[in-house]
């Protein structure tokens, strides 16, 4: 029988100390609640915010001030946050006990887009304003991402050219062209261009010593290619027994 008093004793503080416990979670939750409530006074931006307009954060910092944290998401500033010209996308969180940070990515541009928008590097177009110089994309609808992929690829080739790429086509059956500053046009072809373009820059020296002025040149031969003069007179290169190119545009 002397142990049931022993026990109540041992019971009782564990009980009382459960309910400490659980007043002291409940004031803590209710607390948090409470916090959680505010109208939100701060907003900070971090991340790549160089190229947002200051207009345009400023706008969205003032469509999140003294809006009551119940009624605005996580989420929804997210969403909100990527509607902003330049955000490829962005990370949201609360800064107790007023405030909310939203850090941002975004948009590097490779190239505009034909007719409307600009091409990320990873090929996502998007709507922006850009003032710089940037080449021009002209392709399916889709296909702005192997267009970016390609463009990445064939740059440092075309480098020994000593011109940069000022457009680049893809057409409806996969064939290439590029457009160089200078005005001269390649026709690449379909499948690996690699080569053909490998084999046109390694001649570059030799035609330019020869002065032959060319605004277009076919590299779609298979072991060749041939040129249009400025006074358009076709120069052919050593090709395949079939000098007509293959019909891949």
């Amino acid at each position: 029988m002397s142990e049931v008093p022993a026990m109540r004793h041992r019971i009782l503080p564990a009980i009382a100390a459960v309910g400490v416990v659980a007043v002291l979670a409940g004031g803590a939750w209710y607390g948090y609640r409470v916090l959680g409530a505010r109208p939100i006074a701060q907003v900070a931006f971090g991340g790549d915010i160089a190229r947002i307009p200051p207009a345009e954060l400023e706008a969205f910092a003032r469509s999140l001030r003294g809006a009551s944290a119940g009624s605005v998401t996580l989420a929804s500033v997210r969403e909100a946050a990527r509607r902003i010209p330049w955000v490829r996308d962005a990370a949201v969180r609360r800064r107790f006990p007023d405030g909310i940070e939203v850090t941002f990515q975004a948009y590097e541009p490779l190239a505009r887009w034909a007719g409307h928008g600009l091409v990320s590097r990873e090929g996502d177009v998007f709507d922006a304003s850009f003032d710089g110089k940037l080449p021009l994309f002209q392709g399916p609808q889709g296909s702005a991402p192997v267009m970016a992929q390609q463009y990445r690829a064939l740059a440092p080739l075309l480098a020994p050219l000593a011109s940069p790429v000022a457009e680049l086509r893809l057409s409806a059956r996969g064939g290439w062209q590029v457009r160089l500053d200078s005005g001269l046009s390649l026709d690449l072809g379909r499948g690996d261009v690699a080569p053909r373009i490998e084999r046109f820059v390694a001649a570059w020296p030799g035609l330019a010593r020869r002065g032959v002025d060319t605004r277009h040149a076919d590299l779609r031969y298979a072991n060749g290619f041939a040129l249009r003069t400025a006074a358009n007179q076709a120069v052919a290169k050593p090709a395949s027994p079939n000098r007509h190119p293959p019909k891949n545009k």
